[in-house]
């Protein structure tokens, strides 16, 4: 496995990082919690030795699920965690009604006021069962929160510390550099994949520019670039992506003939689908990690084949010059 510096801070990650939302079990099915533990710790073995999880996984769920899984080796793990989504208070923005675990209603609101974000490191230091994370991000920004405010309760965070580096998830290039003003940020966490490119506008060059780590999110657009969501693939009852617009089968269809002729990319190396869509995310100029979320220990094995290798110039330009062709998913 490989590993990089995270930014201007100290905390030195696995270019591939395991993404904790799926054992979560809310919004992917379910999930079972013995062979979630069996993935992590195959994980570790692997070298994939960071984690990113959220309170809002499964409401607590995957910390709890994570903290099982770490204990008795915390010192050769990275532990990434998060701050802002919250189900338990009624301030700050509003963002989506849901069901948690249980199936009962709840409202999500995007928090990320001082006192919030003091209150909710201690929860999730609790379900992890550690002293102190290695990251800890704002997940979404909230617009009725000055980012100087929410910066100064990181930066206390770090003071007492409770987190080795502080960082953010879903902020803009604008919002980052304003939260730099304020506070040490290592590190973005956007929402970067082959179908999903938004990032390179304006995010990837300024944290590339600026220093600022970025670990990039789905980068497997939740499994749709593995190959395996076929056309006959059906989801369980609360699972997200039916409603995703890459998944409607006008769309699914194209992006599995996109992804037809990479595959003679994918074979030329001896790599899965899965491989080379994690490989062209960290080819990518500023990109230093991908989180890419697993079930199972068989799922971990195949995500820590995306790093140790890299697609050469020509694969590169041929996959843009195919999603170029591609184009964005029909609404």
């Amino acid at each position: 496995m490989e590993y990089a510096r995270l930014g201007g801070s100290d905390v030195e990650v696995s270019r591939v990082i395991f993404g904790a939302w799926a054992i979560g079990g809310w919004k992917w099915g379910g999930t079972d919690d013995e062979e979630a533990v069996a993935a992590i710790r195959r994980a570790v073995e692997l070298g994939v030795n960071t984690i990113d999880t959220a309170p809002m996984y499964g409401f607590g769920h995957s910390e709890s699920v994570v903290g099982r899984a770490v204990r008795g080796m915390r010192d050769r793990v990275v532990i990434a965690t998060k701050c802002g989504l919250r189900w338990d208070r009624t301030d700050g923005e509003r963002y989506f009604d849901t069901e948690d675990a249980d199936g009962r209603p709840a409202t999500v609101y995007r928090c990320l006021k001082p006192d919030a974000v003091l209150e909710e490191i201690d929860q999730s230091l609790e379900r992890l069962g550690v002293d102190c994370v290695d990251l800890y991000q704002c997940h979404w920004p909230d617009s009725t929160t000055p980012i100087q405010e929410t910066m100064e309760a990181l930066n206390q965070i770090l003071q007492k510390g409770k987190a080795r580096a502080v960082g953010l998830s879903n902020f803009s290039a604008e919002m980052t550099e304003e939260a730099r003003r304020h506070a040490p940020i290592a590190s973005d966490q956007p929402l970067y994949n082959m179908l999903d490119r938004d990032a390179e506008a304006n995010l990837l060059p300024y944290c590339a520019d600026n220093g600022v780590g970025v670990i990039c999110y789905s980068p497997l657009h939740q499994a749709l670039l593995t190959g395996k969501v076929t056309m006959e693939r059906t989801f369980g009852g609360d699972d997200i992506r039916p409603g995703k617009p890459w998944f409607r089968p006008q769309n699914r269809r194209r992006a599995l003939e996109f992804l037809d002729r990479i595959r003679p990319i994918a074979e030329k190396h001896g790599k899965t689908l899965a491989q080379t869509a994690i490989n062209w995310c960290l080819c990518q100029r500023g990109v230093t990690a991908a989180i890419v979320g697993a079930r199972r220990p068989e799922q971990v094995e195949e995500n820590a084949g995306g790093a140790g290798w890299s697609l050469d110039d020509e694969d590169l330009a041929a996959i843009r010059t195919y999603l170029d062709e591609l184009g964005g998913p029909t609404q």
